[in-house]
């Protein structure tokens, strides 16, 4: 019995046979989260934002797999013993240790533990003061790298000792809107727009800064709490980022996701998420959205394999992993099989709209429709104007053949919203075409594919399209489709 990969791999390396190499072993380490000792709570943020830095910081050694912010977060506060996080994680390493900060006092401890033998190998104390943060989070990495016996390459070595902040007071508001951004709400991004001006105010024309700014504004677009001026200043700001520094990740991943979200430039999305990825590649924002689009929009599974194999190496308590599989199964037609992961992703937060949407899908393709509506009734009532549950919704009426209450959901902010985005394009085409509403069904089908919905195999499959398959127009975009689909670049 072997509780971890890297138990199995040592003992077929017993076995091998000669001549026969298996790939380089990979170290590995989960960084948790650092303990706030401030006396102050609200200093959370900078101890999250240390832990975060860190775990920047490491993922740039490749011969290190570094488990990423989301499920190291998952141990915060956490009582269990370093064995058992190292279990779950599958890692052979754990750093901890804790932060305190008074006024301009610092003082930081951080101790690496072989997770097997629950043993140190190495820990240290730091004081001193703010001005010493950047010193420290590279000691720190530079400790952890020599005590593990991993040499780093100059470029790993450079990019360690990079410091996109060189401001304590600049740092500090950016640590300070990182923690806001993370909660997805209106007021939580006006707070964090405002530390980031204050953060420019201080530093001046800063990529980071910059690139951060991008994406608060591509947020308040995505969760429906601005429009088409915030897209703009998105845009912008993303162009300052990459002006400042060509190859700044989160530039990339930024106007990548403006490109494709609201712009409905798939191939953009595709180009600038790629680069963000030659940049990092164990940017796990990039990894997750170019993943979807390859799924949904272009029906290209086996593009998404290894960015889904990637995520679940260094981020594997993240819920997305079972979304995207659900994902996975469902655009290859195994809707019966797509229930297990989408069921998972939605029981983590039954409130999301993007896990009831999917899941709900799902079981209407299985026909399990009282099942399916008491999802679609729970997002009703709970954001009934979001777009996303209105694609349920609309999927409901139409399993129901109730055409009114079906266009009576399309609202002129809804159509101009859906007819941005390829894949929401899509989504509105499909009830319509079970309605037996065929132009309007093929208009919104050739808008998706406008933008850039290219999905075959899933045009070919879907039987929410029966209604419309003998429509000329349908057969046209079908050409059109297979071919663009056929010849897409991946």
């Amino acid at each position: 019995r072997y509780q971890t990969a890297s138990e199995l791999i040592m003992d077929l390396k017993k076995l091998i046979v000669p001549g026969i190499q298996l790939p380089r072993h990979e170290k590995s380490i989960a960084v948790l989260p650092f303990e706030n000792l401030s006396p102050d709570p609200d200093q959370e943020y900078f101890s999250d934002g240390l832990t975060e830095e860190v775990i920047s910081d490491l993922s740039n050694v490749n011969a290190l797999r570094v488990i990423s912010r989301s499920s190291a977060m998952t141990f915060k506060g956490t009582k269990k013993k370093v064995p058992e996080i190292a279990r779950e994680l599958d890692v052979q390493f754990v750093l901890e240790g804790s932060v305190r900060k008074a006024g301009n006092s610092l003082r930081i401890t951080a101790q690496l533990i072989e997770a097997a033998s629950d043993t140190h190998l190495w820990a240290e104390k730091y004081s001193g003061t703010l001005d010493d943060i950047f010193d420290v989070q590279e000691k720190v990495s530079r400790s952890i790298v020599a005590a593990l016996k991993l040499k780093l390459t100059p470029d790993e070595s450079r990019k360690i000792a990079e410091r996109p902040i060189d401001n304590v007071a600049a740092y500090q508001c950016y640590l300070r809107a990182s923690a806001e951004i993370w909660r997805f709400e209106q007021s939580a991004l006006d707070r964090a727009r405002a530390h980031l001006q204050e953060g420019l105010d201080i530093l001046g024309p800063n990529a980071f800064l910059y690139s951060a700014m991008a994406f608060v504004y591509f947020q308040y677009v995505n969760i429906g709490a601005a429009h088409e001026d915030y897209i703009e200043k998105a845009r912008e700001y993303a162009e300052k980022a990459l002006a400042l520094d060509p190859d700044s990740p989160q530039g990339h991943f930024v106007m990548g996701m403006i490109g494709g979200a609201f712009w409905g430039n798939s191939h953009e999305w595709v180009r600038r998420l790629k680069k963000a990825l030659a940049i990092n590649p164990n940017y796990v924002d990039a990894l997750r959205f170019l993943a979807g689009p390859y799924i949904i929009s272009f029906g290209k599974l086996a593009a998404a394999e290894p960015l889904m194999q990637r995520l679940r190496e260094i981020d594997p308590l993240e819920p997305w992993n079972h979304f995207l599989q659900g994902l996975y199964l469902t655009f290859d037609g195994q809707y019966a099989a797509a229930l297990v992961p989408l069921r998972r992703y939605y029981e983590t937060d039954p409130e999301n709209p993007v896990g009831q949407f999917f899941y709900g899908t799902a079981l209407l393709h299985e026909k399990r429709f009282d099942e399916a509506f008491a999802v679609t009734d729970r997002g009703a009532k709970a954001a009934p104007d979001n777009a996303v549950t209105k694609f349920g919704l609309l999927l409901r009426y139409a399993i129901l053949h109730d055409r009114e209450k079906a266009f009576g959901e399309m609202t002129p902010d809804f159509q101009r919203t859906s007819r941005r985005d390829n894949q929401w394009s899509y989504f509105v085409a499909l009830p319509l075409a079970l309605l037996d509403a065929k132009q309007e069904s093929l208009d919104w089908l050739e808008n998706a594919v406008d933008k850039g919905f290219i999905n075959y195999p899933e045009l070919e499959r879907n039987r929410f399209l029966d209604n419309i398959r003998g429509e000329e127009r349908f057969k046209k975009l079908m050409e059109r489709v297979k071919y663009e689909w056929e010849h897409f670049e991946e």
